[in-house]
C-alpha cells in the first residue's frame, strides 16, 4: 500500500503535486466530485486513477481512500460555504482510518491567525480567529491534528499564502494579468501598497510532496512563503510593464466591497477577509528550510512571464 490520492485534485495545486509524482513514476489516485473535470485533468496521465466521491456517503469516501497509504487533501469548497470545512475533513478521518490510511497531509491557509500579532509570523503564533472563515478552518486544522494525537492516523499542515500562476483563475491578480492582456483595467481590492506574498503555484507540488515523504513532518505545523515581500501596486505595475502597457487600476475599498455585495455574494464574503491586505500575515518558512533544505521559489519577474506566457501573451525580455 504506497498510493497517493490527492482528494481535490483537480484544482491548480492539485495539478502541481500530480506532476511532481507523475515525474517520479509513481502511480497516483484523483479524487474528486467531477468526472469531467478529473478527466479533463488527468485523463491521459496513464499513472493517475480517476475516481470521484460523494463525500457525504461514507462508503464513497471508504472507496475514495481504500488502498492509500497518503492523502493529499486540497478539496475546496465556495467562499459561501465555508461551515463545510470541518464537516468534510471530519468524513474524510472517518473514513481513511477506517481503511488504515496512514498520514494526510493538509494544505492550509493564514486564516485561523487572524490579524497578526508578529512580523513575520511563525508556525506558533496564536490561532486567534475572529472570522468565520478562519474558525472553520481552525476547526478543520483541529480535527486532522487531535486524530494524529490521538495516533489515529499522522497528520500534518501546509500553510499556503496567496498564490498565482498559469491557470490560476481564482487568484486575486488573475484579473491584472487578464486586464494587462486585453489592454483594460485591472480590478482590485484595496489597500494596494502595503506589504504582502504570493506563492508561485508549480513551486508548491515539489514542496508537498518532499513534505509528504518526509516522515519528521508530522504532527506539526508549516509555512511555504512566498519569494518574497511586494505591494498589489508593485506587483501589477510588473505585470503591466511586462506586455510594454501603462497600468490602470480599478481598486475598491471595504465601503465598495459592502455595497457591491449586496449584489454579489462572492464579494460579500470577502468583506471579513479584507483585514488581510490592511494587515497583512507575512509568513516565516525558516522551518520549512530547516527540515527539507533546498526549496525553489520563482522570482516575481519570472512567475510574470511564465503565467503571461501561459495566457497566450508575449511578454517582453526583461
Amino acid at each position: 500500500m504506497s498510493k497517493i490520492a490527492l482528494f481535490g485534485a483537480a484544482g491548480v495545486i492539485g495539478q502541481s503535486i500530480a506532476e511532481v509524482v507523475r515525474a517520479q513514476g509513481q502511480p497516483y489516485r484523483v479524487v474528486g466530485r467531477s468526472q469531467s473535470a478529473l478527466q479533463s485533468a488527468f485523463g491521459t496521465d496513464a499513472l493517475a486513477e480517476i475516481m470521484t466521491w460523494n463525500p457525504d456517503d461514507p462508503d464513497s469516501v471508504r472507496a475514495a481512500a481504500q488502498e492509500v497509504e497518503t492523502i493529499i487533501y486540497l478539496v475546496g469548497v465556495p467562499y459561501t460555504d465555508f461551515h463545510l470545512h470541518p464537516l468534510l475533513m471530519q468524513k474524510t478521518l472517518d473514513g481513511a482510518i477506517s481503511v488504515g490510511v496512514k498520514r494526510i497531509v493538509l494544505i492550509g491557509t493564514v486564516y485561523p491567525y487572524g490579524h497578526p500579532q508578529t512580523t513575520p509570523v511563525r508556525e506558533d503564533h496564536p490561532r486567534d480567529p475572529h472570522t468565520f472563515k478562519g474558525k472553520m478552518r481552525q476547526q478543520q486544522e483541529d480535527l486532522l491534528m487531535e486524530a494524529d494525537a490521538q495516533g489515529l492516523i499522522r497528520g500534518t499542515v501546509l500553510r499556503l499564502p496567496d498564490f498565482y500562476g498559469p491557470n490560476v483563475e481564482r487568484s486575486f491578480m488573475y484579473s491584472a494579468f487578464r486586464a494587462a492582456i486585453d489592454g483594460k483595467r485591472a480590478q482590485l481590492i484595496g489597500p494596494i501598497n502595503t506589504p504582502h506574498e504570493y506563492v508561485y503555484v508549480p513551486d508548491v507540488g515539489p514542496v508537498v510532496v518532499a513534505l509528504a515523504q518526509e516522515p519528521r513532518a508530522y504532527g506539526q505545523v508549516w509555512h511555504f512563503a512566498g519569494v518574497g515581500t511586494i505591494t498589489q501596486r508593485e506587483f501589477v505595475d510588473r505585470i503591466f510593464a511586462a506586455v510594454g502597457r501603462d497600468p490602470k487600476l480599478f481598486v475598491a475599498n471595504k465601503l465598495m466591497l459592502r455595497a457591491i455585495g449586496l449584489f454579489d455574494g462572492f464579494m460579500r464574503e470577502m468583506v471579513e477577509m479584507q483585514y488581510l491586505l490592511t494587515t497583512p500575515i507575512i509568513m516565516d518558512d525558516t522551518k520549512l528550510y530547516a527540515l527539507l533544505g533546498k526549496i525553489h521559489k520563482t522570482p516575481y519577474e519570472e512567475g510574470i512571464r511564465q503565467t503571461l506566457t501561459a495566457m497566450g501573451a508575449q511578454p517582453l525580455r526583461p
